[in-house]
């Protein structure tokens, strides 16, 4: 008897170690799952892919990590809708998987990529049309796909902070991200500004574009009104919105919003905000760096004024109102006309209601 309990447990051991055993497993047919798995249940991968070390190489030598931390990924947003790993891994047909297609890591990535529009389909819409598509679609493969920015296991909603967009961004564009950093923008973020423009603010999120796309340059004062035309905005830290009004006032801005309006796909070779005051590398006016410093004023109309003389900038009112201690001849021809103009138009207003009344009254004498 003792001996038929010892056997039996044996057996009992035996037979799960070779269940356990990734040898044993059955192939399954293409679009079948593990039968061990159901929607929202995901303890039949993790009970392997949760071990740290795991990886899978690729035929070009290159190893792709494959542990996933659970709580994390109960945590992400993924997570909180339930969502089984063979929603996404659909090509896992039996355990141990097959090769993963693709011969490197790149070609990996983006093959992946095809399946986020399976429930994201706005979001493949919008980037469809980016200029991460189009460099795609000219060969470009190192192009930011879906993972490059979004942890597929991991992802939040938000995705990241404002503070961790740039960083994002960073990985591809490192030039950029470097001016950036250094400037008026990136350095309110790193100090907290909760309100600074980051990467997204400017080029979108999904439907990305840039200087390529000549839309976006002739718009570009539109993006900085976003911030620069909100005076509740403006008054927390201490900008005058003059700053933009006073560009759509003079003949640059007007000329650059009537392009927008008449001519939307059409450039225009009058200056955006960004041909005078930098683009990603903006620094403050009262910086001697600063292209709109005003010992540097000069050859930055140059750009597009190249006769301009050393008094050339002097007529340009540096985005302020005139007033009676900084410009005082702009500002007193102005009062001028302002009282002018209303007495010409009031005197001629007058002029003609008492001419129609003497002509009634005459009228009517010889009635």
């Amino acid at each position: 008897m003792r001996k038929r309990t010892v056997l039996l447990a044996a057996m009992v051991i035996v037979g799960g170690i070779l269940l356990a055993s990734p040898s044993s497993a059955s192939t399954l047919e293409p679009g079948s799952l593990h039968p061990d798995v159901t929607a929202g249940d995901n303890s039949t991968c993790l009970a392997c892919h949760q071990q740290p070390g795991i990886a899978f190489v690729l035929p070009s030598g290159e190893a792709i990590g494959a542990t996933i931390d659970a709580d994390r990924w109960v945590a992400s947003e993924h997570g909180q809708h339930d969502m089984a790993c063979v929603q996404c891994h659909d090509d896992i047909t039996g355990v141990p998987h097959e090769q993963a297609p693709g011969f490197d890591r790149r070609t990996f990535v983006i093959d992946q990529s095809t399946v986020c529009v399976e429930c994201h389909e706005d979001e493949a819409t919008h980037v469809a049309d980016s200029v991460h598509a189009d460099a795609r679609a000219s060969g470009d493969r190192d192009a930011a796909t879906c993972s490059d920015c979004h942890d597929p296991h991991y992802a939040t909603n938000p995705p990241v902070s404002r503070a961790e967009i740039p960083a994002t961004c960073r990985a591809c564009h490192l030039g950029i991200y470097d001016l950036y950093e250094d400037s008026v923008h990136g350095t309110a973020l790193t100090e907290g500004s909760p309100d600074v423009p980051t990467c997204t603010d400017c080029h979108g999120v999904h439907e990305i574009q840039g200087p390529d796309y000549s839309p976006f340059r002739l718009f570009s004062p539109t993006i900085c009104a976003g911030c620069h035309a909100d005076a509740e905005l403006m008054d927390k830290y201490g900008i005058s919105t003059n700053v933009f009004d006073t560009y759509i006032s003079d003949f640059h801005g007007t000329t650059v919003l009537l392009f927008e309006k008449v001519a939307p796909d059409q450039q225009t070779n009058k200056p955006v905000c960004v041909d005078c005051h930098g683009v990603h590398g903006i620094i403050a006016a009262d910086d001697p760096n600063s292209t709109v410093y005003q010992e540097n004023l000069l050859r930055t109309c140059q750009r597009c004024h190249p006769d301009a003389e050393a008094d050339f900038p002097a007529s340009w009112l540096s985005h302020y109102q005139p007033e009676p201690d900084k410009s005082p001849l702009v500002y007193y021809v102005q009062l001028f006309y302002r009282i002018l103009i209303p007495l010409v138009i009031g005197a001629m207003a007058l002029f003609v209601l008492v001419d129609v009344y003497g002509r009634l009254r005459r009228r009517r004498r010889h009635v």
